[in-house]
């Protein structure tokens, strides 16, 4: 029996998206009676607005939504990615979010209080900024009576986000919507260790003559805390932590060091010479720091990167293992926004549509296996648009780990694993390389979480422009076993 034979069952997971239920339109709070800080009448400065927020509103919902209307990506910017260096950084996840897109919506034609609807995706979130999202709206000038709110889908948690904007644009709901993902994994909390608070409540709960008992109980390993992240890195049900995940891959796909390490080099080329080229530089927009420092590039680029330098690196997850910290992504910090639009919001504003998306599809699968989420969401939105893997220009595949990712084009490319998972009648063939990540990825700039997803929809089009490409795939796999993919069109 083939060794995927037990994967098989796993096709039966990959089930497209439904269609959002649309919700009737109801009535904004109205602030006429609430009175602001300095005394002055909210009423009355936000008349105007409230009558251009029912006014579209009730434009959106008389739309006919029996068809699904076209949505583009009009723009989009991201932050430079900086690397997590045993500290908190610079910027939170709202900070980022609003460096990130105060210089996006200045430079558009429609104020930001236009949005329908604003979603980002971020997985940690800090105590100080619940619902970034609505945060990041509000200091970006969005207004109070734009919605928003954060999704959290792990490394998928960025492309949900246009998702959410894609789907609620097609059933006719929004006409306008701010899609993107942050994340600051230097601020990732740190966490007692459980034997600490247990120790801590009953020292809450005790007398004076308990206290003093308990004062002998005190143990050296409760002033070591836990990093956040390092749990959050560890899918709860399998009991692996994503580095492990990929080994097991590897293992199966009989990935070796050289050959992940070759790949962690490409990836760290690529990027430099795209930062080299200019290639970046409508993409990135600089950010600064209170103190005046100027972040302008992705500071974990190593150019001078070589598989003699990589090959002597410790494995990071497994004694024995492959996987090291020079062919796995970065933990680092960044953002990224795009904008989505109806054709009623082209006209309308006037914007020039860059791509259209086409379709989207989610699937799951073990969380052992997660690395190959890719195969099981990028096939079923190629092959029922009808298309072939020849059809498509470019490929974005986030690159978690290297091991991760060839073992997702070693799976492409054999056929027990394309007919008895993937249910096709063959393999479903071989990405060339020159079509693959063209610029770098994750490895290379970084895997800020909750971003991820949408850098590389935003990239993958910048790419597409440059090189004259017509269709692209991003895709990502995703912790805890899970994988999407988005299929974007390039607009004449």
């Amino acid at each position: 029996m083939h060794p995927f034979v037990i994967l098989s069952r796993l096709s039966s997971l990959v089930v497209p998206i439904g269609h959002r239920v649309r919700k009737p339109v109801q009535e904004p709070f109205t602030a006429a009676a609430v009175p602001s800080k300095d005394g002055t009448n909210l009423g009355e400065t936000d008349q105007r607005r409230d009558a251009v927020y029912m006014e579209r509103r009730v434009a959106i919902s008389k739309h006919e939504t029996g068809a699904e209307r076209p949505v583009y990506i009009v723009d989009g910017l991201r932050t430079p990615f900086l690397k997590a260096r045993g500290e908190p950084g610079p910027f939170t996840p709202g900070d980022l979010a609003v460096q990130c897109g105060r210089p996006l919506l200045a430079r558009q034609p429609f104020p930001p209080s236009a949005f329908d609807e604003v979603v980002i995706g971020c997985a940690n979130q800090i105590m100080d900024e619940m619902n970034v999202a609505r945060v990041a709206a509000l200091r970006l000038g969005c207004g109070t009576r734009t919605p928003a709110w954060t999704v959290h889908r792990n490394c998928g948690s960025g492309m949900q986000s246009i998702d959410a904007g894609f789907h609620a644009i097609r059933s006719g709901r929004m006409d306008l919507v701010l899609a993107g993902g942050t994340e600051a994994l230097s601020h990732a909390p740190l966490v007692l260790r459980r034997e600490a608070v247990s120790w801590l409540a009953s020292w809450r709960r005790a007398g004076i003559a308990d206290r003093t008992r308990l004062l002998g109980d005190i143990e050296t390993k409760f002033f070591a805390p836990v990093v956040g992240l390092e749990r959050g890195l560890t899918d709860p049900v399998s009991e692996l932590n994503m580095g492990q995940t990929a080994e097991v891959l590897a293992h199966r796909f009989a990935i070796t060091r050289r050959e992940a390490d070759e790949y962690a080099v490409e990836s760290h080329h690529r990027l430099d010479r795209a930062w080299a080229e200019g290639w970046l530089d409508d993409e990135v927009e600089p950010m600064f720091d209170t103190d005046g420092t100027v972040y302008e590039r992705d500071d974990g680029i190593r150019p001078d990167s070589t598989v003699e330098k990589l090959a002597g690196l410790n494995p990071a997850f497994e004694k024995f293992g492959d996987v090291t910290p020079g062919n796995s992504s970065q933990i680092t910090d960044g953002a990224c926004w795009v904008i989505l639009a109806s054709e009623q919001a082209l006209e309308e504003w006037n914007l020039k549509p860059r791509a259209q998306i086409r379709d989207s599809e989610w699937a799951a699968l073990a969380p052992e296996i997660m690395g190959l989420g890719p195969t099981l969401a990028a096939t079923p939105v190629v092959v029922r648009n009808g298309l072939s893997l020849a059809d498509i220009d470019l490929w974005e595949l986030n690159e978690a780990f290297a091991a991760q990712v060839l073992a997702c084009l070693r799976a492409w490319e054999d056929d027990a694993y394309c007919i008895e998972v993937l249910g096709l009648d063959c393999a479903f063939g071989q990405i060339q390389r020159d079509r693959l990540n063209v610029d770098g990825g994750a490895i290379s700039l970084g895997h800020p979480v909750g971003t991820s997803g949408t850098r590389i929809v935003l990239h993958l089009i910048n790419a597409m422009e440059r090189l004259g490409g017509g269709l692209g795939v991003a895709t990502e796999c995703i912790g805890g076993g899970q994988g999407g993919a988005m299929l974007v069109e390039m607009s004449s």
